[in-house]
């Protein structure tokens, strides 16, 4: 970009987005009211129902959106550090994680926090948790090789309960330190693919 070029100014949906996003996260879907995201993201009301007829609309958005920054982050970091292991295993898993429990910001998963948080009648909004719980399970399946005898789609069953209570521990202790938790559970896990255990 040269010196003199304007910033690029983000787009009143954009910004509905970005804050919807910081704040549903940080106090949760309940507690966050539209006019608090039309006041925080400097819109009229008018250009908010323009972009998003109801709350349910944003909410479902943002967890859409909030599902690909996640799965794009971790699935990506999980590679790099793979890349710098001669065997890394499904320890792995709790590396990433532990670099994003020790975020400033950290406040637990979005998915589990809105399955608890909302009713019974958030159907769309309950799926999309599913989703994501699923294509989560389904990228940890890529990380086990298959072996006879080994059922790698329990393995990673198991890897994705490991890695739910580890989040559920690391947003309740307010620390990191389940991630080492879930490495030595994750360990165990790798030891039996291996056939080592």
């Amino acid at each position: 970009m040269t010196q003199d070029a304007a910033p690029i100014t983000p787009s009143a949906r954009d910004r509905i987005l970005e804050t919807a996003q910081r704040l549903f996260y940080r106090h949760g879907i309940r507690a966050v009211g539209v006019d608090r995201i039309i006041a925080d993201s400097e819109v009229a009301k008018m250009s908010f129902y323009r972009h998003f007829r109801s709350k349910k609309e944003l909410v479902v958005t943002f967890l859409e959106r909030r599902h690909r920054f996640w799965m794009d982050w971790f699935t990506r970091r999980v590679r790099e550090l793979t890349e710098n292991r001669t065997s890394p295993g499904l320890t792995v898993l709790a590396d990433a994680l532990e670099e994003w429990f020790s975020e400033p910001d950290f406040r637990g998963c979005a998915f589990i926090n809105t399955v608890a948080e909302l009713s019974e009648d958030s159907a769309e909004e309950r799926r999309i948790a599913a989703d994501h719980k699923r294509e989560l399970r389904d990228f940890i399946r890529t990380l086990v090789p298959e072996r006879p005898g080994l059922s790698a789609d329990d393995m990673a069953d198991r890897a994705l309960l490991i890695i739910d209570g580890a989040i559920v521990r690391a947003q309740m202790t307010g620390s990191a330190k389940p991630a080492e938790d879930a490495r030595a559970l994750l360990a165990l896990l790798d030891a039996k693919i291996s056939g080592s255990s």
